[in-house]
């Protein structure tokens, strides 16, 4: 799939950079525009989303993301179909800056026990909210757990999820297919057959991972490691590392146990039973929970034989002899002439001459050859068969065809069956497949150019619109429809946008305004507005003191507006809180934005407000600092 960066996906995701390339998608760090935050947009490769079964997988995937609103998985945004532009199946996910856990096992090695504990109780904390609304990830592994730079963990790709909620289209096949057979249960590779106890066990495979720094089975190939997963048990890990605490050690043996219903029931289990374990290894361990932000710690930087049909070229000649039959009239032996038996001898000779002639020219080297039928194969094909009948002299002629694959012989002259001189030449008409032409770049071309390059292709010029747009100058190619590289047939039509420029509006004047209402209506008019708030001894806090540019401006869309806005007076009068609780008066206090210090007299545990200062109705600045006595 070629990069798309640059691309206006659904006219409101910008694609700035293309972040990772798969099988089935590209990943691009994008700019929603609408709401000016930066994404990430997943697009189906173009060859898939002609494919049902992944347009529903991808779809899929959207649904069950959405259906899960936890801290510890990316959140899905928005799915659809690009309307315009490059034709595109595309999802939008949070943007995650940071590596992957495969990559902190690479660079580690192995994990302390306390760190792996810290990673993994925010992974079951996630699959744990799957579970319990029926959702299976069915692929958890490494490389789908991504550690944000700010610590957080979080669980990507449900793509293989299934549940009541998301549908269950997928084959036992297919899943066994897509999913990583280091991470696959037992049930998984023999039947197909997964639920919240495979995802069990596919962590378990991860936390002995990040215990031991090596995965439980390795092998020359992918069969090999799934046939070890079903027929042996994973390895105890103190057999690997002694110093794992025996608890431990029993619930990630029971976790991957080949049998489902030795493992816990769930995520939420596994991960009760792996606190209950962090808590008796660390007693004094302060008891919040640590499933959201970890430390941070940064990464250092066979090509196949073509079966050539064999063909009866050899002619096939049936002769057929008249029979003669001889009567004798008499049993008596007659004695023939001299002259009957010198006939006889001359009759034989032209018989045979006859037959000589008859054979040459029939059958034998003065026989013309019949041309055996090559239409269906390639070109490589018919010479292989050609050339041992003696006919080298070939032809080619191509042509496009609809219906026949490029490289496959069409017809040929003779056809098949027909008769032909040694010396002769066959005539072949190799198809060129369909006829397509691909749609030159337009963008940015002026409509005469655009059209020119059109009708030069050949193709036809079809509608032509105009839209505004913020990059494109007024009066040249925007985009086009088909767009460029797009392969068409022979006079399609090809859609034109011709664009507007920036589109201009006039500004109001918000000064004196609420500044709610300005910030309303200006972002409603598309338009980034810029708060800068300041003390004001005259206007309101709130109202809108200043704008720029200024009102009746004309301004184009999208571009910043600056509101200073007012925060009021940045003086205060001193209240009075005489005989008030302590703590309503200290909310009083703060509440103007005052600092307040706190002598207390006395034993009393409800203490009230007897002396202040600066003394009540003073006037001072906010941030201020006051002194209150209680007892």
């Amino acid at each position: 799939m070629s990069d798309l960066s640059g691309e206006l996906i659904d006219d409101r995701y910008q694609l700035i950079r293309q972040v990772a390339n798969g099988g089935m998608a590209s990943i691009y760090e994008a700019l929603d525009t609408r709401l000016d935050r930066r994404v990430a947009v997943k697009i189906m490769h173009p060859h898939l989303a002609q494919d049902d079964a992944f347009v529903s997988r991808f779809i899929r995937e959207a649904k069950a993301a959405a259906a899960l609103s936890h801290p510890n998985i990316v959140a899905v945004q928005d799915q659809g179909w690009n309307q315009s532009g490059i034709p595109a199946v595309f999802l939008v996910m949070e943007l995650i800056e940071g590596n992957t856990l495969r990559e902190y096992i690479n660079e580690r090695g192995r994990f302390e026990i306390k760190d792996a504990i810290n990673y993994l109780t925010p992974i079951l904390s996630a699959l744990s909210a799957a579970h319990a609304i029926g959702i299976v990830h069915r692929d958890v592994k490494p490389e789908n757990i991504l550690i944000s730079n700010e610590g957080r963990v979080k669980i990507a790709d449900f793509g293989l999820a299934r549940g009541e909620i998301i549908g269950t289209t997928m084959t036992a096949e297919s899943s066994v297919i897509l999913g990583s057979v280091s991470y696959l249960s037992p049930e998984q590779v023999q039947r197909g057959i997964a639920d919240a106890r495979s995802d069990v066990y596919a962590v378990g495979i991860v936390a002995f991972e990040m215990l031991t720094g090596e995965k439980p089975f390795i092998g020359d190939s992918p069969i090999q490691i799934a046939y070890m997963h079903v027929n042996q048990d994973i390895p105890s890990l103190r057999t690997k590392r002694k110093e794992i605490p025996a608890k431990l050690d029993d619930l990630i043996k029971r976790a991957t146990s080949r049998d489902p219903d030795q493992r816990p029931n769930d995520a939420g289990v596994f991960l009760s039973e792996l606190e209950a374990i962090e808590i008796e290894l660390d007693p004094k361990r302060n008891q919040l929970k640590l499933e959201l932000d970890l430390p941070v710690e940064p990464i250092r930087e066979k090509a196949r034989s073509k079966v050539i049909p064999k063909i009866d070229v050899e002619p096939k000649v049936e002769i057929k002899e008249p029979s003669i039959q001889i009567q004798t009239t008499s049993p008596k032996k007659r004695r023939t002439s001299k002259r009957v038996r010198r006939n006889r001898r001359v009759a034989l000779l032209l018989a045979v001459a006859l037959g000589v002639g008859g054979w040459y020219t029939l059958v034998g080297p003065g026989s013309r050859i019949v041309v055996p039928s090559i239409v269906g194969g390639s070109y490589e094909e018919a010479v292989a068969v050609l050339t041992p009948l003696g006919l080298t002299n070939l032809v080619v002629e191509k042509r496009f065809d609809e219906d026949i694959p490029a490289g496959t012989i069409i017809e040929s002259d003779p056809p098949g069956g027909g008769r032909i001189d040694a010396s002769g030449a066959v005539t072949v008409v190799i198809s060129k497949g369909a006829e397509r032409y691909l749609v030159p770049s337009l963008v940015g071309l002026t409509v005469v150019a655009a059209k020119s390059a059109i009708t030069n292709s050949p193709l036809l010029v079809g509608a032509i619109t105009e839209a505004f747009n913020a990059k494109i100058p007024a009066g040249l190619v925007a985009s086009s429809d088909p767009a460029a590289s797009v392969k068409v047939k022979k006079h399609a039509l090809v859609n034109l946008v011709i664009s507007k420029g920036v589109e201009t509006l006039t500004l109001a004047s918000y000064v004196g305004k609420s500044a709610d209402q300005a910030l309303t209506e200006l972002t409603d008019a598309g338009l980034n507005v810029n708060n800068i708030y300041v003390f004001d001894e005259n206007i309101l806090a709130g109202a809108v003191i200043s704008q720029s540019p200024a009102g009746d401006s004309q301004v184009a869309k999208s571009s910043q507006v600056d509101l200073t806005i007012s925060k009021g007076s940045q003086f205060v009068y001193i209240p009075n809180v005489f005989s008030i609780d302590e703590p309503r008066a200290i909310r009083t206090l703060k509440d103007l934005e005052l600092k307040v210090v706190v002598k207390k007299l006395g034993v009393k545990k409800a203490k009230k407000v007897t002396n202040i200062s600066p003394k009540v109705g003073t006037k001072v600045k906010r941030g201020s600092s006051v002194t209150i006595t209680v007892g």
